[in-house]
């Protein structure tokens, strides 16, 4: 896993100024600490560098920037291609000649050769990546299949800049910093900003499942290469029992490869389903004791129950070294400076905070590769909100009268039910929106109304985040009418999570906060193949009646102990609630009053309401942009944390 930045003058203004690209690359040295690199084109009109984290092939030789035999070619390479050893067979067999034993790295640019972008089709793995065709003069940019890894990207002044994270772009001092009004828009309701748009204006991203293309004269396109529902299909198996066994087979084959590694690997283990699963299968013919990570907190916490005793129970039953950490709301306050600086724009899930000290008590103890079990919630529907919108989709299905619902919807609202699920779905339903938006929802738009200032609240007076949804809503729309495609509330909940809250949110989180610790984490429930095939699964086979992950316990009861099958749904989590009455609660009220004083984004009287009601979830939520804005657009670097509550 690496760090990657470049520079393209396609204005051909200026010639790549080296100090700068070495400043831009080493400025994300955490992602890379093990080896750098630099290439700048003869003509000095491109720059490419790279920072190294070494994990397969850790020679010399496979180092970056690399590039083919003429240096016709050049890559800068963030990820990896587990199924690399059979490509470059393949490769071979056509005439291409290798210098590195087994570096990924020259398996992807040697595939450029010989199949031109195509090539990303045969990859298996997660990755973003810039090829640069010297002859050309043209640009690759690729984001994987899921979007595990992030590319950024901006244009200024007949310059292509573009990094694995925006503060390398950032120390270009030229470029502006401006927050993107409909991205703070959007980040209220979504915790996170909608591809392509990031918080900063004129920074953008790689969508997952795309790349962009640039022309010697500048003139760019981002193309969709993979969307899942190009690759849905009737399911072979017959039985219940054959697609468990299928889906067993290829939940060990994804587990399988992503163990490869020339240096120490484990496991992120909470003792749920999803991460026991994953640590019985990596055991499997592993020829070293498995190394499992474990984090919990301090005192009793009511809102968030620590899970030692099923982490223990899962690593005893491997027989795995077991490794736990117990946090504390110093741990947690002492670390906001940090976050916000990795971070990059406001990632609203305070889970940031554990993957970040898991990820840490990984590589303190020696580990470098971790594998954990995002996915597998959004694919088995594992979260009982979930449940509940799928049950809101059955009562909206039932033919009642636009007029019954919108009585409904105004005695909802008249017993102070706005800011409810139920109140939103209903209004939903009566406006002809889909009613689920997403996994993971902070503030509703009636009272995202109420949160914002009078100024924000004009400027989005006709304005509803429904927009950042709706690219999504019409491919799925239009996919699944023209291929005849299953089109249940299920199928676009997974879908819209799989384009959306994932490669923004969950994945985003874990890719800033494992790297800030220069630490490799792998998704075996995303693998591509994997995905492909459970969206192929009706959805009366994959719940049930309605069972939160009815198929998967199915699959894992004679592979995990009922006790771990069978608990109460726990997601990762942070006890932000009982914090709030602590010393959190004293510092976020000191730094929302600070920042409303001197700015116009929120309504004060509202942050006050937030504050009277305990509100500690959504204050923390505002609290992140605020903590964001004063370090990346104000450019405060030392925040002021109190040991006493000041």
């Amino acid at each position: 896993m690496c760090g990657i930045v470049g520079i393209f003058n396609f204005g051909m203004k200026e010639k790549i100024n080296p100090g700068l690209l070495i400043e831009m690359r080493d400025e994300m040295f955490h992602r890379g600490p093990d080896e750098c690199g630099i290439w700048i084109s003869k003509d000095g009109f491109t720059g490419l560098a790279h920072r190294r984290l070494s994990i397969i092939d850790l020679s010399k030789a496979a180092s970056q920037p690399m590039s083919n035999e003429d240096s016709s070619v050049w890559i800068i390479y963030n990820g990896e291609i587990y199924n690399h050893l059979k490509i470059r067979k393949e490769l071979i067999g056509k005439g291409h000649l290798f210098k590195t034993d087994h570096s990924d790295t020259e398996v992807v640019i040697h595939s450029f050769e010989e199949w031109g972008i195509n090539c990303i089709n045969k990859f298996r793995g997660m990755f973003a990546f810039c090829i640069w065709d010297d002859k050309k003069k043209e640009l690759w940019l690729v984001r994987d299949r899921i979007g595990i890894k992030p590319i950024y990207f901006t244009v200024n002044n007949g310059r292509f800049i573009f990094a694995s994270e925006i503060k390398s772009i950032l120390v270009d001092k030229i470029i502006p910093r401006e927050v993107n009004k409909v991205s703070f828009y959007n980040y209220l309701s979504f915790l996170t900003s909608p591809a392509p748009e990031t918080m900063f204006k004129g920074i953008n991203k790689i969508p997952s499942g795309s790349y962009l293309h640039m022309r010697k004269n500048g003139d760019f396109k981002i193309y969709k290469y993979w969307d899942v529902l190009d690759f849905i299909k009737p399911v072979e198996e017959k039985s219940e029992e054959e697609i468990i066994s299928k889906l067993l087979e290829d939940l060990e084959t994804s587990v399988q490869y992503r163990k490869l590694s020339d240096v120490p690997t484990g496991v992120f283990l909470s003792g749920g389903i999803d991460s026991s699963i994953n640590a019985v299968l990596f055991s499997k013919n592993s020829r070293e004791v498995v190394n499992t990570f474990t984090i919990g907190y301090e005192g009793e916490n009511p809102s968030y129950l620590n899970e030692f005793i099923y982490a223990k129970k899962i690593s005893d039953l491997i027989g795995a070294n077991y490794h736990e950490k117990i946090l504390n709301i110093h741990d947690f306050i002492g670390f906001l400076k940090d976050l916000v600086f990795y971070q990059d724009e406001p990632i609203g899930d305070p889970v940031c905070f554990p993957i970040y000290f898991v990820s840490k008590l990984a590589k303190d103890n020696g580990v470098t590769v971790c594998q954990l079990g995002e996915g597998s919630d959004e694919l088995f529907m594992g979260y009982p909100n979930w449940q509940l919108a799928l049950k809101m989709y059955k009562l909206n299905s039932i033919p009642l009268t636009g007029f019954f619902k919108k009585v409904t919807l105004l005695l909802l609202a008249k017993t102070g039910s706005k800011n409810r699920y139920a109140y939103e779905w209903l209004r939903r339903a009566v406006n002809n929106e889909p009613i689920f938006w997403g996994g993971a929802e902070a503030f509703f738009e009636d009272e995202k109304k109420s949160l914002l200032s009078v100024k924000f609240q004009k400027y989005f007076k006709d304005f509803s985040s429904l927009e950042a949804i709706k690219p999504v809503l019409n491919s799925f729309t239009e996919k699944t009418d023209c291929k005849s495609l299953e089109q249940s509330p299920l199928q676009w909940m997974t879908y819209l999570d799989l384009n959306f809250r994932l490669p923004e949110l969950l994945l985003m989180r874990v890719d800033k906060m494992s790297m800030a610790n220069s630490l490799e984490a792998r998704v075996p429930f995303l693998d591509h193949e994997f995905v492909e095939y459970v969206m192929s699964i009706p959805q009366n086979v994959k719940i049930g009646s309605g069972v939160l992950k009815y198929l998967f316990k199915k699959a894992v009861k004679n592979i995990l102990p009922s006790e771990i099958i069978n608990r109460k749904k726990q997601g990762f989590g942070v006890p932000i609630y009982e914090w709030f009455f602590k010393e959190f609660g004293g510092f976020a009220r000191d730094k929302l009053n600070s920042f409303n004083s001197h700015t116009d984004f929120f309504d004060k009287k509202y942050i006050d309401v937030l504050f009277r009601n305990n509100s500690a979830q959504k204050i923390w939520f505002v609290l992140n942009f605020v903590l964001w804005h004063e370090r990346w657009i104000e450019n405060i670097k030392s925040h002021e944390y109190m040991e006493t509550g000041k």
